[in-house]
């Protein structure tokens, strides 16, 4: 397969992918970091080369609403956002997921206010985690590009929403390499759209969204957490016909490095991976036997494949873009925890939660963290004592 290598952003990468994908259906309100996915992918539409209904809505809220009524009809539909436009589609979220709708979003990962930011963190889809919908982090440019198109084609059989999530200018404004597949290829791998029956124009008549009563409303609910337990099959069948399709290999749950000998192991997810990493293999150069754990997809929680990296694992150090304000730390680091519990051993635990706002993860916290051995419980990376905690 002939491929061509060019140099694009981020959100450039997506906007192309959804190019070669030709949904039906785009609906989307534009907002920063996530504006030029839209742009881009509007100029693609208004110059005729691709045939979609993009319907430039009135808010987030509208934008998913209209997302939900086309894919309801049979449409292949996306759509992107972030931060505060998330917030504002949080209810339809679980519209989505609950009447199975196979839509793909695209998060360009945002701080939320307040105070206002417009840097990137993870605590935007974190506060939509148990929304029903599959949450799947991308590591760079390329691997946001693969997962968008990866991502149709696990929503399509898996019937359920996903978000392909890219952090908000780490990834969605940075200038990467990008080996693009041919149009065509995209086009055979995710072939027609499959409807089953389950739309509003096909098949028998059907009734969507019907009022769910005490003696119903819990089946329907079972039946949503037994489709996603099914989803991290679909997803090893999704990477295995994307390595058969277009060369290229993803990890589909997890993606561990070292950790067969491991004394202290790094968990991390989405675009700081490659920081994470390079610490890892720096400790091992000092003497330090150190691996490297990066959570991939996050809905469904990779449980046994963490289980696996992490069982023999003297001491766990969670890094993390987003906090729960629970007191027990961050979403990442609270069911790293719980996946571990059942261990017959479990190891130490150091939750770190850094980078919120934008803030850089500077190489030399990483080393003087493993350096000193990683305290335990949960850190703020780099404002403890600092006089802002005076404001609590």
């Amino acid at each position: 397969m002939s491929r061509r290598r060019v140099g694009l952003t981020g959100n450039e990468a997506v906007a192309l992918a959804w190019k070669q994908i030709r949904p039906h259906v785009v609906a989307a309100y534009p907002i920063t970091p996530a504006t030029q996915i839209v742009e881009r992918f509007s100029e693609y539409v208004a110059q005729g080369e691709v045939d979609t209904e993009f319907v430039a809505a009135e808010s987030e809220h509208s934008a998913l609403s209209a997302c939900v009524g086309a894919a309801a009809a049979g449409a292949r539909v996306l759509t992107a956002t972030a931060s505060q436009g998330l917030a504002l589609m949080h209810e339809v979220l679980y519209i989505a997921s609950g009447l199975r709708l196979p839509i793909v979003m695209n998060v360009a990962n945002r701080a939320l206010s307040a105070p206002i930011n417009i840097h990137g963190d993870h605590s935007d889809t974190m506060g939509s985690r148990d929304a029903g919908w599959v949450q799947i982090y991308a590591r760079s440019v390329q691997d946001a590009y693969d997962r968008t198109l990866l991502a149709v084609w696990v929503a399509e059989r898996a019937r359920l929403p996903v978000m392909v999530c890219l952090d908000g200018f780490t990834l969605t404004h940075s200038l990467e390499p990008l080996e693009v597949y041919p149009d065509e290829a995209v086009q055979t791998f995710l072939g027609e759209a499959p409807t089953d029956g389950y739309t509003l124009l096909g098949g028998e008549p059907i009734t969507v969204g019907p009022l769910a009563l005490p003696d119903s409303y819990m089946e329907f609910r079972r039946a949503l957490a037994a489709a996603m337990e099914r989803v991290p099959q679909v997803l090893e069948e999704g990477v295995r016909a994307f390595r058969a399709h277009f060369g290229q290999d993803l990890p589909s749950l997890v993606d561990a490095r070292g950790t067969e000998d491991a004394e202290v192991a790094l968990v991390v997810l989405g675009s700081y991976a490659d920081a994470v990493e390079q610490a890892a293999l720096r400790a091992r150069v000092r003497g330090q036997r150190a691996g490297f754990v990066r959570v991939v997809t996050f809905r469904p929680f990779p449980t046994t494949p963490l289980r696996e990296a992490l069982g023999g694992v003297r001491e766990v150090v969670v890094l993390e873009r987003a906090d729960t304000l629970s007191g027990l730390g961050g979403p990442l680091g609270v069911e790293v925890r719980a996946a571990l519990y059942d261990l017959e051993v479990r190891p130490r635990f150091t939750d770190v939660i850094f980078g919120l706002g934008g803030r850089e993860l500077r190489d030399e916290e990483l080393d003087n963290l493993l350096r000193a051995g990683p305290p335990g419980g949960v850190v703020y990376l780099g404002v403890e004592g600092s006089r802002v905690l005076e404001l609590a």
